[in-house]
């Protein structure tokens, strides 16, 4: 690496917003790779950065870092990443996004038709789950999350 590609952890820090605690962290995670001077202090590469900003991007959006570190493990150690290396996981974490995005907006089309409904009628409600028939799908309120009974059809 070249001195002026090298950055201090408290540079990193200044850049990223983060803690250089945090930094420490992902660094032990895996997340980065610092390569130490001649008085063992970490000197990071610039495209530290945007690996970093990567991560706290991916965390807002509930993933964890162990799932981050999958990603970014395709990601080359030994030169800064280019467009095309960010493309490649910027797919998956498209569809993910994509997924999450059309989750969120059933459950705001379903809730539309519970605010102030009282439960007054249980039989088209989303949320009831008559006989706990919705166990056979999976955990949770299925029906809310997109599973359809075929009562409620």
């Amino acid at each position: 690496m070249r001195a002026s590609d090298e950055m201090t952890i408290g540079n990193l820090a200044r850049r990223t917003g983060l803690a250089v605690s945090a930094i420490r962290y992902y660094e032990e995670q895996g997340l980065v790779h610092p390569e130490r001077n001649s008085g063992g202090q970490r000197r990071f590469r610039r495209s530290d950065i945007r690996r970093l900003s990567f991560v706290k991007i991916a965390q807002q959006f509930g993933y964890t870092l162990p799932k981050i570190a999958n990603l970014m493990a395709t990601l080359p150690e030994g030169r800064t990443p280019t467009k095309r290396d960010w493309e490649k996981i910027s797919r998956s974490f498209r569809r993910t996004l994509d997924k999450q995005i059309l989750t969120l907006e059933q459950m705001r089309d379903n809730l539309d038709g519970c605010i102030g409904c009282g439960c007054l009628s249980l039989k088209k409600c989303r949320l009831y789950n008559d006989q706990d028939r919705a166990a056979r799908l999976g955990p949770g309120p299925r029906y809310m999350m997109g599973d359809r009974p075929k009562d409620l059809d």
